[in-house]
């Protein structure tokens, strides 16, 4: 029996040795976090053991002591910081050019000093206990005393250090600076007369929630985009949450392929409720991604390597320090937040050149009513000065935070389309918007400007799907299907004005589309120039454009995917081939009889979106899209070899992605 209770006596030492060779073998923020929560645990063993045994326990203070050491020095020698940047106020007029070592500056020795003081009081209130168990105190009352004092004030120490710990470390994937700088380093100086790109990316917004696409109130300016240029009836985010689709857009790569694929959240919020803080970005972001990793090839710096004016305004949501930062992402100037509208912190920014300024105060949260008008009134005065200064093109992400919840509207359009503050947020942008196309006119430049309008996912709590299934964090289309609409006067004759397209494109799309519409050259003069040393995942969707050809086809289908899992698998074929199998060639569908090509969507295994059936599964669940939008009707039955061969796709590009997480040209590093 004493045996045995000798070998308890060490188990705590034994879980943190084995948590600790977690965290160093693994290199995970993940294991970091859980080192702590045992620290915590150890705490609350120590009041116990003071309640129930009378001591304190030496065993369990030197497990917390070797985690606390192991946590701190793990930041020490793999910080991304200098410490402090996980715990900066961040107050009104904050500027991080001032605040170097909050912002993410600093060597190892500041990284030591700032962990250091983090774990500091935790520290010293374990070396007095450690001091008190060792019966150093001669009066056992007192030593009672403050032992059960001291181990309060342990607890609450120990969660301010889990609160305020510095959880930024260095990204723990293969990188490929390499490749980026080679690749922007032979991009091609543009001409001064190729395009000005504009890109409008919504945020919630649903596939109805336009009135060009059948919404219920007017969106005038929003479906002008539509109505003089090309209105995409099948249109896919490459996920059906926020940050990642932003992820597909800029590069033109699935979000899998960076560690980015679920929600970012703030890294410098400490001590918010536990909803809103990094924390969560230990668990739900791998490999210690903090956002869209530095050495990606965006969209924003093949345009500035090209000689194009670059601007950001809006929501970024892809990381808010260092190498994640809109400013080291390729474009000149940013002006919006670093977050989303639902977490803390949330403010604005001037930011340039990877420094920026907190403008109109530090927490926005309480009253979001002029962001519309802020962001709107800052792109305006870019394009202009860009427009009326420079003689090179511009490019500009404008990412719009709404209709994202918590939904405001100014005061001005609060109230004023009997339709609650979700219409009126959408009414009062697609205004705004109108004013920017003012702007544009009066400039001289509407149509020598590429715009586009989309969305980054479907709606959440409001909005509309139209006769689409699912919204919102689900891969069923009202999830991922969004308005896209692409505008430009000057095209050429590319398309006519007012045309509606039914083949499919997926955000990932943009990239390489843009890139071939603007006559983005390099490497001496080579056309639609692309990366060749890692896996670009978009197709350039002239084709569709110019003649609603197909593009997405089973060499290229579309992935619907969620926590790092390929939910659904979709592609379009010609009738003709469906017809040539003798099991089908009978079939008096009217799909098949009436369409020259038919669109599938193939679930392996998807959860039922009907709440009231929760526990219920789709499972080998085959769509035709082209007569069945909605996703109402299983079709396995009907085309058993089309299912188990979207099943065979399905497995193969999830291995693909497995074997090489980041899409990394082999031969292109071996040679270099």
């Amino acid at each position: 029996m004493k045996d045995k209770k000798q070998v308890f006596s060490f188990l705590p030492n034994i879980i943190s040795m084995i948590l600790i060779i977690l965290l160093l073998w693994k290199r995970a923020n993940m294991f970091a976090v859980v080192n702590v929560g045992f620290m915590c645990i150890c705490t609350v063993l120590l009041i116990l053991s003071l309640i129930i045994g009378k001591k304190l326990s030496k065993n369990v203070l030197a497990a917390y002591a070797t985690s606390g050491f192991a946590v701190s020095m793990y930041y020490v020698v793999y910080g991304a910081d200098a410490g402090f940047g996980a715990f900066s106020n961040c107050l009104a007029g904050w500027k991080s050019a001032e605040n170097a070592l909050f912002a993410g500056a600093g060597n190892i020795g500041w990284r030591l000093l700032g962990n250091l003081l983090l774990v500091l009081p935790s520290a010293v209130i374990c070396g007095v206990l450690f001091f008190l168990a060792s019966k150093k105190l001669k009066n056992a009352k007192l030593q009672k005393i403050l032992s059960g004092i001291l181990s309060v004030v342990f607890v609450l120490t120990t969660v301010l250090y889990l609160l305020t710990m510095n959880l930024r470390s260095q990204p723990n994937v293969e990188r490929m600076w390499e490749g980026h700088d080679d690749y922007l380093g032979k991009v091609d100086k543009a001409a001064t007369d190729n395009p000005n790109v504009l890109v409008v990316l919504m945020d919630d917004l649903g596939y109805g929630d336009i009135s060009l696409n059948g919404a219920i109130y007017d969106t005038p300016n929003i479906d002008r985009i539509g109505e003089e240029g090309v209105n995409l009836e099948n249109f896919y985010s490459c996920y059906s949450v926020c940050s990642p689709a932003r992820f597909g857009l800029l590069t033109g790569r699935y979000p899998f392929r960076g560690h980015a694929d679920n929600v970012i959240y703030p890294t410098i919020s400490s001590t918010s409720e536990f909803a809103s803080t990094r924390l969560f970005n230990s668990f739900e972001m791998g490999a210690n991604c903090d956002g869209m990793l530095g050495d990606e090839i965006t969209m924003a710096e093949v345009f500035r390597s090209a000689g194009y004016n670059t601007g950001a305004f809006g929501k970024w949501h892809l990381g808010d320090y260092g190498e994640y930062l809109p400013t080291t992402q390729g474009f000149d100037y940013f002006y919006g937040s670093h977050h989303v509208n639902d977490m803390t912190p949330f403010y604005h920014v001037k930011e340039e050149a990877g420094q920026y300024e907190i403008v109109h105060g530090y927490d926005e949260l309480e009253d979001q009513s002029k962001a519309t008008k802020w962001i709107h009134d800052e792109i305006t005065q870019w394009v202009t000065d860009t427009v009326t200064n420079s003689d090179e093109p511009f490019f500009a992400y404008y990412a719009s935070p709404w209709p994202h919840g918590p939904v405001y509207a100014g005061d001005d359009f609060d109230g004023t389309s009997g339709m609650g503050t979700y219409v009126d947020c959408v009414t009062e942008f697609d205004y705004y918007l109108g004013q920017l196309f003012t702007t544009l006119e009066d400039l001289g430049v509407m149509d020598d400007t590429i715009i586009i309008f989309t969305s980054d996912n479907g709606p959440a709590l409001e909005g509309s799907v139209n006769e689409l299934r699912g919204g919102k964090y689900l891969a069923y289309e009202g999830g991922q299907k969004v308005p896209f609409m692409i505008r430009w006067g000057n095209n050429d004759g590319l398309w006519d004005a007012g045309t509606t397209l039914e083949q499919s494109a997926v955000l990932v799309d943009l990239f390489p589309t843009l890139i071939d519409l603007c006559g983005i050259t390099g490497n001496g003069g080579q056309k639609n120039y692309l990366p060749t040393d890692r896996t670009i995942d978009g197709v350039s969707m002239r084709p569709l454009l110019e003649n609603d050809s197909v593009i997405h086809t089973k060499e290229h289908p579309i992935l619907h995917m969620k926590r790092e899992k390929i939910k659904a698998i979709q592609y379009t074929v010609p009738t003709a081939d469906v017809l040539a199998n003798e099991n089908y060639k009978n079939y008096d569908h009217a799909v098949l009889k009436d369409n020259e090509y038919v669109t599938f969507k193939y679930f392996e295994n998807i959860q039922n979106d009907n709440s009231a059936f929760f526990d219920k599964y789709r499972k080998n669940w085959l769509h035709i899209l082209t007569d069945d939008v909605g996703e109402n009707y299983n079709r396995t039955t009907v085309y058993p070899e089309i299912a188990d061969e979207m099943n065979a796709k399905m497995d193969e590009v999830m291995n693909s992605f497995k074997e090489n997480r980041r899409g990394l040209n082999r031969d292109y590093y071996k040679e270099k």
